[in-house]
């Protein structure tokens, strides 16, 4: 009904003009419903002169008072006429009339104004009362919606910035319960979740159960009629069919006696119902039709920030498992002395922000130790960024490592990050940093001292935590001292020193790495493994490996791919000796009794020191006997002393 139509039924009678004015003043007065319509009940009784006057709402079946003056009781009957002819009646003494027809205002259906007066009123005149009694519960119930309403969004907007920085949905769950019981006044608040199979739902947080998770079947109970209809649900303390809706078996579980309810869905983007979010016992009475509202207005931040909050941990989790099998690819193969003493010293150092400086031959596996001091550490879940320094021209080095801005040079065609960057929070690889230009040298240590770097052709100061590790075949110290290195990065990336045999220094991890490398390459080619035969082995052991393990590797892959046998013959490894016989490659100019007697003085000697100064191993190595060995080396005028 318009506000037109309602002040025509006011100046219908006498009293309604009267009264709007003082009615209206009250709905300024108190911002509680409850006391506003005492009060305007106890107003239109005293201007009337009534015996009684009382607001009734029927409510599911039931009338319930919403104010009332006097003691008497209106007969039933009146009040269902009037409330289904939905117009002002009379039964004796007594006289109602519907406050707010069915055209009107939905939260006033069903309020009917009743009076006992032994001079009833006309029709006409006690509708006008209704009519002002509407206009003034509207009066109030917009400035009470309005104020709460604003109070209420300032909340939300507060608690959602808060959710919004919750990276664990059980951390989530449980802040969003908290501040809606703060924001409703209510005892306990539940979010409930499906499971994977859909079957059952899970509650959080869910107070006295032992994990905190409440798990109910997906049907069961008033979460399960929402989830079902995706329909809110309210539940009365006083209205006993809605009680029946109650599952008793999980107050029983809880210990705990649930009164009413408000239940609503939570939908995701498409609208599809996700979840179900319930408040638990109102503070004071039954929820209201603005509880629900409010409510509603939760549910549906609240769905956002747990999708975006399961979003992150399902790319956290993923970024974890990647971590994970990168690092379970990492392994450094190997028993040796040297080699387990290496193991011990990467696992007390890798979880520290040490700079670390691995140096070694080529080949013999820096970067597989940068990798183990990164996936070992707690920075094993971020990025690993490698740099070959020797592999960039000077004048490209700076905007490699630091980034650059647009238009810094004549290619910068946009911005873009450096490795530094890249590597924030992570790890930076730097191979072969002994390459790297004293300009670059410079601009590194300014970058590992401060922590701070600036792109080429910028001028903001760009904060990073990357870790260095840094790795060269270089002798870094006699680079300083041909002042090819800068003395302070010297000492500023050697705070722990790595380094790494060489593979003639291992001994049997020659064979140890084989096995592994070509058992691994036969997989790739869906074979079976050859078997290494022992002649084969004293070739592997025997040989000095200038390419270290890289050249092992390289040479079991072919080995994977080439060879056809079951067993690795010598004649397979011929290849290998092309290497070693140009480190010993005798001038032509010797008799071959001269380059025999060199040849088998050479073997001898690479043989000895392989077996790091044992001359039974070596002995055994060459298939002889310690004793003839001294002999041989006797004749051959090497030194044979134990």
């Amino acid at each position: 009904m318009s506000y037109q139509a309602q002040t025509d039924r006011i100046t219908q009678g006498d009293h309604g003009p009267q009264l709007l004015p003082g009615l209206v003043v009250k709905s300024l007065e108190t911002d509680d419903p409850a006391e506003f319509t005492e009060s305007a009940i106890a107003h239109i009784n005293a201007a009337t002169g009534a015996a009684t006057t009382v607001a009734l709402q029927g409510v599911k079946g039931q009338w319930r008072t919403l104010g009332k003056t006097g003691h008497d009781q209106p007969p039933q009957d009146l009040l269902t006429d009037v409330l289904d002819a939905e117009r002002c009646q009379s039964d004796g003494d007594w006289i109602a009339t519907p406050v707010a027809p069915s055209t009107s205002d939905q939260a006033y259906q069903g309020i009917l104004l009743v009076q006992k007066n032994s001079k009833l009123p006309s029709l006409q005149e006690f509708d006008s009362l209704a009519a002002a009694l509407h206009l003034a519960l509207i009066s109030h119930q917009s400035q009470i919606v309005n104020q709460r309403r604003g109070d209420r969004l300032q909340t939300i907007l507060e608690m959602t910035a808060n959710w919004n920085q919750s990276r664990e949905t059980d951390q989530l769950l449980i802040k969003i319960a908290e501040a809606s019981t703060r924001l409703l006044g209510t005892e306990r608040a539940t979010i409930f979740l499906p499971d994977n199979s859909g079957e059952t739902l899970i509650g959080k947080p869910a107070l006295g159960v032992e994990d905190g998770m409440l798990r109910i079947p997906a049907t069961a109970g008033v979460v399960g009629q929402v989830m079902k209809t995706g329909q809110p649900v309210r539940v009365d303390e006083d209205i006993s069919t809605e009680q029946q809706q109650i599952n008793r078996d999980v107050d029983q579980q809880l210990g705990f006696k649930t009164k009413t309810i408000l239940c609503v869905p939570m939908l995701d983007a498409t609208e599809k119902v996700i979840g179900a979010f319930e408040v638990i016992n109102r503070n004071s009475g039954n929820f209201t039709l603005e509880d629900e509202i409010a409510l509603t207005e939760l549910a549906s931040h609240a769905a956002v920030a747990i999708e975006n909050t399961q979003h992150v941990e399902k790319l956290v989790s993923t970024k974890s498992h990647i971590a994970d099998e990168a690092a379970g690819a990492v392994e450094l193969i190997g028993q040796c002395e040297s080699i387990e003493k290496l193991k011990e010293t990467v696992a007390r150092i890798a979880d520290t922000d040490l700079s670390i400086l691995i140096t070694g031959e080529n080949g013999t596996g820096k970067e597989v130790v940068a990798q183990m001091v990164h996936y070992l550490s707690q920075r094993r879940d971020e990025v690993l960024v490698a740099v070959n320094c020797a592999a960039i021209s000077e004048t490209l080095l700076e905007s490699e490592l630091f980034g650059h801005e647009k238009g810094a040079f004549t290619d910068a065609h946009q911005a873009r990050e450096g490795k530094f960057e890249l590597a924030n929070g992570g790890t930076l690889f730097l191979d072969e940093i002994g390459d790297m230009s004293l300009g670059g040298q410079a601009k590194l240590l300014r970058v590992l001292e401060e922590k701070v770097l600036v792109r080429v052709g910028g001028s903001v100061p760009i904060p990073t935590s990357a870790r260095v590790v840094a790795a060269t075949n270089q002798n870094l110290g006699e680079l300083v001292r041909d002042k090819k290195f800068r003395e302070d990065l010297f000492f500023r990336l050697n705070v722990v020193t790595i380094e790494l045999p060489a593979l003639r220094e291992r001994g049997d991890d020659v064979l140890l790495l084989a096995t592994h490398f070509l058992d691994g390459f036969c997989k790739k080619a869906r074979r079976s493994t050859p078997i290494i035969s022992a002649a084969a082995k004293k070739l592997l052991t025997g040989h000095r490996w200038p390419g270290n393990v890289r050249e092992l590797r390289n040479m079991m892959e072919r080995l994977a791919y080439l060879s056809d046998g079951d067993k690795v013959l010598p004649e397979d490894l011929a290849f290998i000796s092309a290497p070693a016989a140009e480190e010993s490659a005798m001038p032509l100019s010797l008799s071959l009794n001269d380059a025999t007697q060199n040849f088998q003085m050479d073997y001898i000697q690479r043989h000895i020191d392989n077996a790091k100064g044992n001359i039974t191993d070596a002995a055994a190595n060459m298939g002889l006997h310690r004793s003839n060995l001294y002999r041989k080396m006797k004749q051959l005028g090497m030194k044979a002393d134990e």
